[in-house]
Protein backbone atom coordinates (compact mmCIF):
# COMPACT_ATOMS: atom_id res chain seq x y z
CA UNK A 1 0.00 0.00 0.00
CA UNK A 2 1.35 3.42 -0.99
CA UNK A 3 2.39 5.70 1.87
CA UNK A 4 0.71 9.14 1.83
CA UNK A 5 2.89 12.27 1.65
CA UNK A 6 4.31 14.22 4.58
CA UNK A 7 1.96 17.16 4.00
CA UNK A 8 -0.93 14.69 4.49
CA UNK A 9 0.41 14.00 7.99
CA UNK A 10 1.04 17.71 8.58
CA UNK A 11 -2.57 18.62 7.82
CA UNK A 12 -3.74 15.72 9.97
CA UNK A 13 -1.62 17.05 12.86
CA UNK A 14 -2.91 20.61 12.50
CA UNK A 15 -6.52 19.43 12.35
CA UNK A 16 -5.98 17.01 15.23
CA UNK A 17 -5.21 19.81 17.66
CA UNK A 18 -7.18 22.68 16.13
CA UNK A 19 -10.51 20.93 16.72
CA UNK A 20 -9.84 20.83 20.48
CA UNK A 21 -8.48 24.37 20.93
CA UNK A 22 -11.79 25.94 21.99
CA UNK A 23 -13.19 23.28 24.37
CA UNK A 24 -9.91 22.07 25.91
CA UNK A 25 -6.66 23.83 25.00
CA UNK A 26 -7.81 27.27 26.10
CA UNK A 27 -9.27 26.09 29.46
CA UNK A 28 -6.06 24.10 30.07
CA UNK A 29 -3.67 26.99 29.42
CA UNK A 30 -5.91 29.75 30.80
CA UNK A 31 -7.75 27.82 33.51
CA UNK A 32 -7.61 30.56 36.23
CA UNK A 33 -8.69 33.13 33.62
CA UNK A 34 -11.53 30.94 32.30
CA UNK A 35 -12.86 30.43 35.84
CA UNK A 36 -12.83 34.20 36.36
CA UNK A 37 -14.28 35.48 33.06
CA UNK A 38 -17.08 32.88 32.98
CA UNK A 39 -17.71 33.23 36.75
CA UNK A 40 -17.29 29.48 37.36
CA UNK A 41 -16.02 27.32 40.17
CA UNK A 42 -14.07 24.10 39.57
CA UNK A 43 -17.13 21.85 39.80
CA UNK A 44 -19.10 23.95 37.30
CA UNK A 45 -16.26 23.83 34.79
CA UNK A 46 -15.92 20.11 35.45
CA UNK A 47 -19.63 19.65 34.70
CA UNK A 48 -19.13 21.36 31.33
CA UNK A 49 -16.52 18.72 30.55
CA UNK A 50 -18.97 16.05 31.76
CA UNK A 51 -21.69 17.24 29.39
CA UNK A 52 -19.09 17.12 26.63
CA UNK A 53 -18.28 13.55 27.62
CA UNK A 54 -21.92 12.47 27.84
CA UNK A 55 -22.41 13.52 24.21
CA UNK A 56 -18.95 12.41 23.07
CA UNK A 57 -19.17 8.81 24.32
CA UNK A 58 -22.10 7.74 22.11
CA UNK A 59 -20.61 9.88 19.32
CA UNK A 60 -17.49 7.70 19.40
CA UNK A 61 -19.64 4.63 18.87
CA UNK A 62 -21.89 6.10 16.18
CA UNK A 63 -19.11 7.94 14.37
CA UNK A 64 -16.68 5.02 14.25
CA UNK A 65 -18.32 3.18 11.32
CA UNK A 66 -18.47 6.44 9.33
CA UNK A 67 -14.67 6.41 9.17
CA UNK A 68 -14.84 3.00 7.51
CA UNK A 69 -17.31 4.27 4.90
CA UNK A 70 -16.35 7.87 3.95
CA UNK A 71 -13.02 9.61 3.14
CA UNK A 72 -11.44 11.02 6.34
CA UNK A 73 -10.62 14.49 4.92
CA UNK A 74 -14.27 15.40 4.29
CA UNK A 75 -15.42 14.28 7.72
CA UNK A 76 -12.54 16.09 9.42
CA UNK A 77 -13.06 19.38 7.55
CA UNK A 78 -16.78 19.51 8.35
CA UNK A 79 -16.02 18.79 12.02
CA UNK A 80 -13.53 21.70 12.13
CA UNK A 81 -16.00 24.19 10.66
CA UNK A 82 -18.81 23.10 12.97
CA UNK A 83 -16.52 23.37 16.01
CA UNK A 84 -15.35 26.87 15.06
CA UNK A 85 -18.98 28.00 14.79
CA UNK A 86 -19.42 27.30 18.50
CA UNK A 87 -16.76 29.90 19.25
CA UNK A 88 -19.26 32.68 18.43
CA UNK A 89 -21.26 31.71 21.52
CA UNK A 90 -18.14 31.03 23.62
CA UNK A 91 -16.86 34.57 23.01
CA UNK A 92 -19.91 36.31 24.51
CA UNK A 93 -19.51 34.55 27.89
CA UNK A 94 -22.87 32.78 28.22
CA UNK A 95 -24.36 31.67 31.53
CA UNK A 96 -23.47 28.28 33.02
CA UNK A 97 -26.41 26.39 31.51
CA UNK A 98 -25.77 27.75 28.02
CA UNK A 99 -22.07 26.99 28.39
CA UNK A 100 -22.92 23.38 29.26
CA UNK A 101 -25.12 23.15 26.15
CA UNK A 102 -22.20 24.52 24.10
CA UNK A 103 -19.90 21.84 25.50
CA UNK A 104 -22.48 19.23 24.56
CA UNK A 105 -22.47 20.62 21.02
CA UNK A 106 -18.67 20.41 20.96
CA UNK A 107 -18.89 16.83 22.24
CA UNK A 108 -20.69 16.03 19.00
CA UNK A 109 -18.69 18.16 16.53
CA UNK A 110 -15.23 17.10 17.75
CA UNK A 111 -15.99 13.38 17.95
CA UNK A 112 -18.80 12.14 15.69
CA UNK A 113 -17.22 13.25 12.41
CA UNK A 114 -13.64 13.62 13.60
CA UNK A 115 -12.08 11.17 16.04
CA UNK A 116 -12.21 7.82 14.24
CA UNK A 117 -11.29 9.38 10.85
CA UNK A 118 -8.20 10.94 12.44
CA UNK A 119 -7.05 7.63 13.96
CA UNK A 120 -7.73 5.71 10.76
CA UNK A 121 -5.92 8.28 8.62
CA UNK A 122 -2.91 7.98 10.93
CA UNK A 123 -2.86 4.18 10.57
CA UNK A 124 -3.00 4.63 6.79
CA UNK A 125 0.02 6.96 6.89
CA UNK A 126 1.97 4.61 9.18
CA UNK A 127 1.62 1.65 6.84
CA UNK A 128 3.05 -1.71 7.85
CA UNK A 129 6.25 -0.66 9.63
CA UNK A 130 5.84 2.86 11.02
CA UNK A 131 2.87 2.82 13.36
CA UNK A 132 4.94 4.13 16.27
CA UNK A 133 6.33 6.92 14.14
CA UNK A 134 2.88 7.80 12.77
CA UNK A 135 1.16 8.07 16.15
CA UNK A 136 4.20 9.58 17.85
CA UNK A 137 4.42 12.29 15.22
CA UNK A 138 0.65 12.81 15.36
CA UNK A 139 0.54 13.43 19.09
CA UNK A 140 3.86 15.23 19.15
CA UNK A 141 2.78 17.43 16.27
CA UNK A 142 -0.56 18.09 17.91
CA UNK A 143 1.32 19.06 21.06
CA UNK A 144 3.55 21.42 19.08
CA UNK A 145 0.45 22.99 17.52
CA UNK A 146 -1.08 23.42 20.98
CA UNK A 147 2.19 24.86 22.31
CA UNK A 148 2.50 27.38 19.48
CA UNK A 149 -1.12 28.39 19.85
CA UNK A 150 -0.52 28.67 23.60
CA UNK A 151 2.32 31.11 22.96
CA UNK A 152 0.12 33.05 20.55
CA UNK A 153 -2.80 33.02 22.97
CA UNK A 154 -0.70 34.18 25.93
CA UNK A 155 0.80 36.95 23.75
CA UNK A 156 -2.63 38.16 22.59
CA UNK A 157 -4.08 37.98 26.09
CA UNK A 158 -1.16 39.84 27.69
CA UNK A 159 -1.24 42.43 24.88
CA UNK A 160 -4.86 43.38 25.57
CA UNK A 161 -5.04 42.84 29.32
CA UNK A 162 -2.25 45.32 30.06
CA UNK A 163 0.96 45.17 32.07
CA UNK A 164 -0.60 45.01 35.55
CA UNK A 165 -2.21 41.60 35.18
CA UNK A 166 -3.19 41.24 38.83
CA UNK A 167 -4.90 44.65 38.83
CA UNK A 168 -6.82 44.20 35.57
CA UNK A 169 -10.61 44.33 35.82
CA UNK A 170 -12.92 41.47 34.92
CA UNK A 171 -14.10 43.41 31.87
CA UNK A 172 -10.51 43.85 30.66
CA UNK A 173 -9.84 40.14 31.10
CA UNK A 174 -13.03 39.25 29.21
CA UNK A 175 -12.15 41.56 26.34
CA UNK A 176 -8.61 40.20 26.10
CA UNK A 177 -9.74 36.57 26.23
CA UNK A 178 -12.37 37.21 23.53
CA UNK A 179 -9.58 38.17 21.15
CA UNK A 180 -7.92 34.84 21.93
CA UNK A 181 -11.17 33.01 21.09
CA UNK A 182 -11.68 34.84 17.78
CA UNK A 183 -8.08 34.09 16.77
CA UNK A 184 -8.68 30.40 17.50
CA UNK A 185 -11.84 30.38 15.39
CA UNK A 186 -10.04 31.87 12.39
CA UNK A 187 -7.26 29.30 12.63
CA UNK A 188 -9.70 26.38 12.88
CA UNK A 189 -11.70 27.50 9.83
CA UNK A 190 -8.55 27.99 7.75
CA UNK A 191 -7.19 24.55 8.63
CA UNK A 192 -10.54 23.05 7.65
CA UNK A 193 -10.25 24.61 4.20
CA UNK A 194 -6.77 23.17 3.68
CA UNK A 195 -7.87 19.73 4.87
CA UNK A 196 -10.85 19.62 2.51
CA UNK A 197 -8.84 20.51 -0.58
CA UNK A 198 -5.37 19.08 0.08
CA UNK A 199 -5.42 16.18 2.60
CA UNK A 200 -5.60 13.38 0.03
CA UNK A 201 -3.88 10.11 0.88
CA UNK A 202 -3.26 8.84 -2.64
CA UNK A 203 -4.26 5.38 -1.39
CA UNK A 204 -6.88 3.35 -3.25
CA UNK A 205 -10.00 3.87 -1.13
CA UNK A 206 -11.10 0.29 -1.83
CA UNK A 207 -8.25 -0.81 0.45
CA UNK A 208 -9.42 1.20 3.46
CA UNK A 209 -13.20 1.69 3.06
CA UNK A 210 -16.18 -0.68 3.03
CA UNK A 211 -19.69 0.04 1.80
CA UNK A 212 -21.52 -0.84 5.02
CA UNK A 213 -20.89 -2.02 8.55
CA UNK A 214 -23.03 -4.94 9.72
CA UNK A 215 -23.46 -6.64 13.08
CA UNK A 216 -21.04 -9.31 11.85
CA UNK A 217 -18.17 -6.81 11.60
CA UNK A 218 -18.97 -5.41 15.04
CA UNK A 219 -18.95 -8.91 16.55
CA UNK A 220 -15.65 -9.63 14.79
CA UNK A 221 -14.08 -6.57 16.40
CA UNK A 222 -15.49 -7.39 19.84
CA UNK A 223 -13.89 -10.84 19.73
CA UNK A 224 -10.40 -9.29 19.66
CA UNK A 225 -8.61 -9.29 23.07
CA UNK A 226 -6.69 -6.16 22.02
CA UNK A 227 -9.94 -4.19 21.86
CA UNK A 228 -10.89 -4.99 25.46
CA UNK A 229 -7.40 -4.34 26.82
CA UNK A 230 -7.17 -1.01 24.97
CA UNK A 231 -10.47 0.05 26.52
CA UNK A 232 -8.86 -0.25 29.98
CA UNK A 233 -5.47 1.17 28.98
CA UNK A 234 -6.93 4.25 27.30
CA UNK A 235 -9.42 4.89 30.10
CA UNK A 236 -6.61 4.93 32.68
CA UNK A 237 -4.17 6.92 30.56
CA UNK A 238 -6.87 9.45 29.67
CA UNK A 239 -7.57 10.12 33.34
CA UNK A 240 -3.94 11.20 33.54
CA UNK A 241 -4.32 13.44 30.53
CA UNK A 242 -7.44 15.08 31.99
CA UNK A 243 -5.60 15.75 35.24
CA UNK A 244 -2.94 17.76 33.40
CA UNK A 245 -5.73 20.37 33.08
CA UNK A 246 -5.07 21.43 36.67
CA UNK A 247 -1.30 21.93 36.40
CA UNK A 248 -1.58 25.64 35.52
CA UNK A 249 -4.10 26.06 38.35
CA UNK A 250 -1.68 24.26 40.70
CA UNK A 251 0.94 26.82 39.65
CA UNK A 252 -1.48 29.64 40.47
CA UNK A 253 -2.85 28.38 43.80
CA UNK A 254 0.02 26.34 45.27
CA UNK A 255 3.12 27.87 43.67
CA UNK A 256 1.47 31.36 43.87
CA UNK A 257 2.13 32.37 40.24
CA UNK A 258 0.01 35.14 38.67
CA UNK A 259 -2.37 34.40 35.75
CA UNK A 260 0.17 35.03 33.00
CA UNK A 261 2.91 32.99 34.69
CA UNK A 262 0.45 30.19 35.41
CA UNK A 263 -0.57 30.22 31.74
CA UNK A 264 3.12 30.04 30.85
CA UNK A 265 3.39 26.86 32.94
CA UNK A 266 0.46 25.46 30.97
CA UNK A 267 2.23 26.42 27.77
CA UNK A 268 5.45 24.76 29.00
CA UNK A 269 3.40 21.59 29.53
CA UNK A 270 2.19 21.92 25.95
CA UNK A 271 5.83 22.23 24.83
CA UNK A 272 6.68 18.93 26.54
CA UNK A 273 3.94 17.17 24.58
CA UNK A 274 5.57 17.58 21.13
CA UNK A 275 8.98 16.87 22.60
CA UNK A 276 7.72 13.58 23.99
CA UNK A 277 5.67 12.65 20.93
CA UNK A 278 8.47 13.35 18.47
CA UNK A 279 10.95 11.40 20.61
CA UNK A 280 8.52 8.47 20.67
CA UNK A 281 8.04 8.78 16.91
CA UNK A 282 11.75 8.61 16.19
CA UNK A 283 12.71 5.71 18.46
CA UNK A 284 9.78 3.47 19.31
CA UNK A 285 9.55 1.52 16.04
CA UNK A 286 13.07 0.25 16.72
CA UNK A 287 11.94 -1.32 19.98
CA UNK A 288 8.86 -3.09 21.35
CA UNK A 289 6.09 -0.51 21.19
CA UNK A 290 3.88 -2.37 23.67
CA UNK A 291 6.63 -2.36 26.31
CA UNK A 292 7.08 1.40 25.92
CA UNK A 293 3.36 1.83 26.48
CA UNK A 294 3.70 -0.07 29.75
CA UNK A 295 6.71 2.06 30.74
CA UNK A 296 4.84 5.31 30.06
CA UNK A 297 2.16 4.34 32.58
CA UNK A 298 4.84 3.54 35.16
CA UNK A 299 6.08 7.13 34.72
CA UNK A 300 2.52 8.35 35.37
CA UNK A 301 2.51 6.45 38.66
CA UNK A 302 5.80 8.10 39.67
CA UNK A 303 4.50 11.57 38.78
CA UNK A 304 1.29 11.00 40.73
CA UNK A 305 3.21 9.97 43.83
CA UNK A 306 5.51 13.02 43.61
CA UNK A 307 2.67 15.54 43.19
CA UNK A 308 0.58 13.96 45.96
CA UNK A 309 3.47 13.73 48.44
CA UNK A 310 3.07 17.30 49.67
CA UNK A 311 6.76 18.02 49.05
CA UNK A 312 6.04 20.56 46.31
CA UNK A 313 5.61 24.05 47.84
CA UNK A 314 6.36 27.61 46.60
CA UNK A 315 10.00 27.32 47.68
CA UNK A 316 10.62 24.08 45.72
CA UNK A 317 10.50 25.47 42.19
CA UNK A 318 12.96 22.92 40.79
CA UNK A 319 10.99 19.99 42.27
CA UNK A 320 7.77 21.41 40.81
CA UNK A 321 9.21 21.58 37.30
CA UNK A 322 10.71 18.11 37.68
CA UNK A 323 7.23 16.81 38.51
CA UNK A 324 5.74 18.66 35.53
CA UNK A 325 8.32 17.07 33.21
CA UNK A 326 7.67 13.61 34.69
CA UNK A 327 3.88 13.79 34.31
CA UNK A 328 4.31 15.10 30.77
CA UNK A 329 6.63 12.25 29.75
CA UNK A 330 4.25 9.63 31.13
CA UNK A 331 0.94 11.05 29.96
CA UNK A 332 2.04 12.21 26.52
CA UNK A 333 4.02 9.04 25.74
CA UNK A 334 0.95 6.96 26.61
CA UNK A 335 -1.23 9.11 24.34
CA UNK A 336 1.25 8.75 21.51
CA UNK A 337 1.38 4.98 21.86
CA UNK A 338 -1.98 3.52 22.81
CA UNK A 339 -3.51 3.61 19.31
CA UNK A 340 -0.12 2.80 17.81
CA UNK A 341 -0.34 -0.74 19.19
CA UNK A 342 -3.51 -1.59 17.23
CA UNK A 343 -1.56 -3.35 14.47
CA UNK A 344 0.33 -5.44 17.06
CA UNK A 345 -3.04 -6.39 18.51
CA UNK A 346 -4.15 -7.68 15.07
CA UNK A 347 -6.98 -5.16 14.60
CA UNK A 348 -7.77 -5.05 10.83
CA UNK A 349 -7.06 -1.72 9.11
CA UNK A 350 -10.35 -1.75 7.21
CA UNK A 351 -12.27 -1.98 10.52
CA UNK A 352 -10.19 0.65 12.33
CA UNK A 353 -13.08 3.12 12.62
CA UNK A 354 -15.42 0.55 14.13
CA UNK A 355 -12.73 -0.64 16.55
CA UNK A 356 -11.85 2.92 17.57
CA UNK A 357 -15.53 3.68 18.18
CA UNK A 358 -15.95 0.65 20.44
CA UNK A 359 -12.66 1.23 22.30
CA UNK A 360 -13.41 4.92 22.77
CA UNK A 361 -16.90 4.19 24.11
CA UNK A 362 -15.16 2.99 27.29
CA UNK A 363 -11.73 4.56 26.98
CA UNK A 364 -12.89 8.17 26.92
CA UNK A 365 -15.48 7.99 29.71
CA UNK A 366 -13.12 10.17 31.82
CA UNK A 367 -14.60 13.02 29.77
CA UNK A 368 -17.72 12.38 31.88
CA UNK A 369 -16.37 11.78 35.38
CA UNK A 370 -12.79 13.12 35.61
CA UNK A 371 -13.65 16.84 35.54
CA UNK A 372 -16.31 16.73 38.28
CA UNK A 373 -14.14 14.35 40.33
CA UNK A 374 -11.09 16.57 40.51
CA UNK A 375 -13.30 19.66 40.66
CA UNK A 376 -14.95 18.19 43.77
CA UNK A 377 -11.58 17.52 45.41
CA UNK A 378 -10.31 21.03 44.65
CA UNK A 379 -13.44 22.82 45.87
CA UNK A 380 -14.08 20.61 48.94
CA UNK A 381 -10.46 20.53 50.10
CA UNK A 382 -8.95 23.94 49.23
CA UNK A 383 -5.20 24.26 48.86
CA UNK A 384 -2.58 21.54 48.83
CA UNK A 385 -4.85 18.80 50.24
CA UNK A 386 -7.26 18.95 47.29
CA UNK A 387 -4.41 18.59 44.83
CA UNK A 388 -3.04 15.63 46.77
CA UNK A 389 -6.35 13.80 46.33
CA UNK A 390 -6.38 14.66 42.61
CA UNK A 391 -2.91 13.23 42.07
CA UNK A 392 -3.62 10.11 44.13
CA UNK A 393 -6.45 9.62 41.66
CA UNK A 394 -3.86 9.80 38.89
CA UNK A 395 -1.68 7.25 40.68
CA UNK A 396 -4.47 4.72 41.15
CA UNK A 397 -5.72 4.80 37.57
CA UNK A 398 -2.18 4.68 36.20
CA UNK A 399 -1.48 1.52 38.21
CA UNK A 400 -4.51 -0.25 36.72
CA UNK A 401 -3.52 0.93 33.23
CA UNK A 402 0.04 -0.29 33.69
CA UNK A 403 -1.25 -3.75 34.61
CA UNK A 404 -3.42 -3.90 31.47
CA UNK A 405 -0.51 -2.65 29.34
CA UNK A 406 1.75 -5.36 30.75
CA UNK A 407 -0.85 -8.02 29.82
CA UNK A 408 -1.02 -6.53 26.29
CA UNK A 409 2.77 -6.74 26.03
CA UNK A 410 2.86 -10.35 27.20
CA UNK A 411 0.01 -11.33 24.89
CA UNK A 412 1.19 -9.74 21.66
CA UNK A 413 4.91 -9.06 21.96
CA UNK A 414 6.42 -11.53 24.38
CA UNK A 415 9.80 -13.06 23.35
CA UNK A 416 8.21 -16.25 21.93
CA UNK A 417 5.88 -14.30 19.60
CA UNK A 418 6.64 -14.17 15.92
CA UNK A 419 8.13 -10.87 14.76
CA UNK A 420 5.79 -8.93 12.51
Amino acid sequence: MKTPSWYYLLLLILAGEAVFILPFVLPRIFRPTVLAVFDLDNVQLGLCFSIYGLVAVPSYLMGGPLADKFPPRKLIAIALWMTALGGLLFAIYPDVITLQVLYGYWGFTTIFLFWAPMIKATRVWGGNNSQGRAFGFLDGGRGLTGFLFGLLGVFIFSLFVGEQVQESSLLESQEAFAYVIYTAMAIIVLIGVFVWFFMKSGVDEKEILIERISVTEVKEVLKLPAVWLLMVIILCAYVGYKITDVVSQFANEVMLYDQVKAAQVGTFLQFLRPTTGLLVGFVVDRFKITFWLFLSLILCIAAGVLFSSGLIVPSTTLLFFMAVVLIALGVYAARALYFGVMKKGKIPLVLTGTAVGLISLVGYTPDIFAGPAYGYFLDTYPGVQGYQYVFWMLTGFSAVGALAAFVYYRLFESPNKRKE
